[in-house]
């Protein structure tokens, strides 16, 4: 199927927002293997990240879902504000990890977000 200019692409497995999406979720939650860390902070970072990733995937397999790109956004900001949240500021790696991918998380939710409203828009149109 041929891409028609200025439309958004509803293929799925199509989108490099959710494939960052999915990266920054695994890292997350491999992250206490390469950092010191507590309990809290570990279960932290693999929940939420486990989370993300998931929904990295969600977004790639049906990339008309909006709903994904929003919950995004609050799982970056989450993980951006766990640190302090789960009291593992002491652990300088795992917090810096959580700073770095939660702020990034919600730039690549952010910067989804037209990009699923389009596909939103455009997928009935097929």
């Amino acid at each position: 199927m041929a891409r028609i200019p200025g439309r958004t692409s509803t293929r799925s497995w199509s989108r490099p927002h959710d494939f960052a999406e999915l990266v920054f979720g695994v890292v997350l939650a491999l992250s206490p293997i390469w950092f010191d860390t507590n309990t809290a902070a570990t279960w932290t970072m693999v929940v939420l990240g486990a989370l993300i990733a998931l929904d990295g995937l969600v977004s790639l397999a049906m990339p008309s879902l909006v709903y994904g790109e929003a919950v995004q956004v609050v799982l970056g900001a989450l993980v951006f504000i766990s640190p302090w949240v789960m009291s593992y500021t002491e652990f300088t790696g795992a917090s810096w990890a959580s700073w770095i991918i939660g702020g990034l998380t919600v730039v690549a939710g952010v910067a989804a977000l037209p990009v699923a409203n389009a596909a939103h828009r455009t997928a009935g149109q097929h």
